[in-house]
């Protein structure tokens, strides 16, 4: 039902104090009555609101009102006149400000008889709706039992709605990219606003064209994991039937991402326990990398990393499954392998590309990714060992969303990576507790010097113009640091145990 429609009841009387031909063409989904000063939580778009006007005590309040439900999504306000005698002119005022629609509603007519007519009306076309969307349902799954992807399926919807839609991961993969594909900007600013979204479907709330974005499926119950629909337009400014045809699409996408994950059930279940280990996995002679990843302190989540490391494999075009491993400390962590170049691109500048648009939706934990390799399909167990070293170096960090590949970590920290946290405190308070304790009872700024000192290589002039001290003075504190220790730093074994003990800090 339009509002034109209502409003040309001539039953009801209503009387229109604010609108235009826009206005009135604007479908209606719903009424509400409601003498609540701001009762935009209990709207949801494209209601009538209703209102006795109870809440208005002084002209402020229409200002907040009428701001609230326009913010909400409401096609249009009916004010009744039974407690002015007729509606204020701050009402129509605020109304204007927002072009939000304002109907007049007569003492004498009831809000119950616009109710009946508009909920008859509303259910009527429900029942109408109900009919064709079966209908197209149809359509649809019978264009995919005979083959169709997903691609024609969004080109469908263009021919029946005119909307250009797009089915997307919150990695930025593009399950379809018809018309054509995306810019990165553009993927960023997309899975950004679904991720960041309070509720969903939402609209991109910045840049242009604007995007309606809807879920595809619960994705585990995590937003990471889930498919989006990206429909151009604004969702709330549709037809009814238009927002259906984007529902369905979003539906069939849901059945299309469950078949693929039962392949990749399939595929893992094939592979067995410990198959990214073994020295047949993966393609012969190609460079491989191994990924793990998990969250941090969330064992609940490993499923989830596995999912989100599925998605990153398919969009290195990898058909390999992501698989849930156990490594040496007894983590258990995802697992993925995948090639080290995709289309003459090194596949780890895809990775963190694809991983770092998933923080917006990393809240309350962290998620640790490391990349081992690139390594031969003969050595995957040791690019893996390598892949949880770098893992726990990112568990380490504060990023909501960490990946550290281990060409990046110098083999100490590798190393001490690999050390348990208790052990590696201990260590250090053995070598370096006698100068911390010196340095808290006298600020000495022993550990600094000593840090500087060893950041220079042993070079004095150069360690006195970093700390922009006198030469002398570094000279004075690195003698109280060896006596201190007992350690020789003129001794490579010495500055070796001195290194590893401030990196166990």
């Amino acid at each position: 039902m339009l509002l034109g429609d209502l409003l040309a009841n001539p039953e009801l009387e209503l009387r229109l104090l604010h609108g235009d031909d826009a206005a009135l063409s604007r479908p209606l989904r719903w009424v509400y009555t409601t003498d609540l000063l701001d009762p935009s939580q209990y709207l949801s778009g494209g209601e009538l609101v209703m209102t006795g006007l109870v809440w208005r005590h002084q002209a402020a309040d229409s200002e907040r009102f009428v701001s609230a439900i326009a913010a909400a999504g409401a096609a249009a306000l009916a004010a009744g006149d039974a407690l002015f005698g007729s509606v204020p002119a701050d009402v129509v005022a605020a109304c204007r400000r927002h072009g939000l629609a304002l109907l007049e509603v007569p003492t004498h007519v009831s809000f119950g008889d616009i109710t009946e007519r508009v909920v008859a009306a509303v259910a009527g076309a429900r029942g109408d709706r109900l009919a064709m969307m079966l209908g197209r349902q149809r359509q649809l799954l019978s264009l995919m039992a005979e083959g169709r992807g997903l691609d024609e399926l969004t080109t469908r919807v263009h021919s029946d709605t005119g909307l250009i839609c797009r089915i997307l991961t919150p990695t930025g993969r593009e399950v379809t990219a018809w018309p054509q594909p995306l810019g990165d900007d553009e993927l960023d600013r997309l899975t950004h606003a679904f991720l960041a979204a309070d509720r969903l479907p939402a609209v991109t709330p910045a840049g242009e064209p604007p995007y309606s974005l809807f879920a595809v499926g619960p994705g585990l119950g995590h937003r990471t994991t889930s498919w989006m629909v990206a429909a151009q337009g604004v969702w709330t400014d549709w037809d009814v039937d238009v927002a259906d045809v984007v529902n369905e699409l979003a539906a069939i996408a849901a059945l299309d991402r469950g078949r693929r994950e039962e392949g990749l059930h399939t595929a893992r279940s094939l592979g067995g326990p410990d198959a990214l280990r073994r020295s047949d996995f993966g393609g012969p002679g190609e460079p491989l990398h191994v990924l793990v990843a998990g969250f941090a302190d969330r064992d609940d989540l490993v499923e989830t990393a596995r999912a989100v490391l599925d998605d990153v494999a398919a969009g290195c075009r990898s058909s390999l499954p992501a698989r849930v491993e156990v490594l040496d400390s007894g983590e258990h962590v995802a697992a993925v392998l995948l090639p080290a170049r995709v289309d003459g691109v090194a596949s780890v500048g895809h990775v963190r590309k694809a991983l770092g648009r998933l923080r917006p939706g990393v809240v309350g934990t962290r998620l640790a990714v490391g990349i081992g390799g690139p390594t031969g399909a003969d050595s995957v167990g040791g690019a893996l060992d390598e892949a949880g070293h770098a893992y726990r170096v990112a568990l380490g960090r504060h990023d909501p969303v960490d990946v550290v590949a281990g060409d990046e970590v110098t083999s100490s920290v590798l190393l001490l990576a690999s050390v348990p946290d208790d052990v590696r405190r201990a260590f250090a308070r053995r070598v370096l507790g006698p100068v911390l304790d010196y340095d808290g009872a006298h600020d000495a700024d022993l550990r600094r010097t000593l840090q500087a000192f060893l950041d220079c290589s042993g070079a004095w002039n150069r360690t006195a113009a970093q700390l922009h001290l006198h030469v002398n003075t570094v000279r004075y504190r690195i003698t109280r640091v060896e006596e201190l220790t007992g350690r020789d730093l003129t001794r490579l074994e010495d500055r070796v145990d001195l290194f590893l003990a401030l990196r166990s800090l």
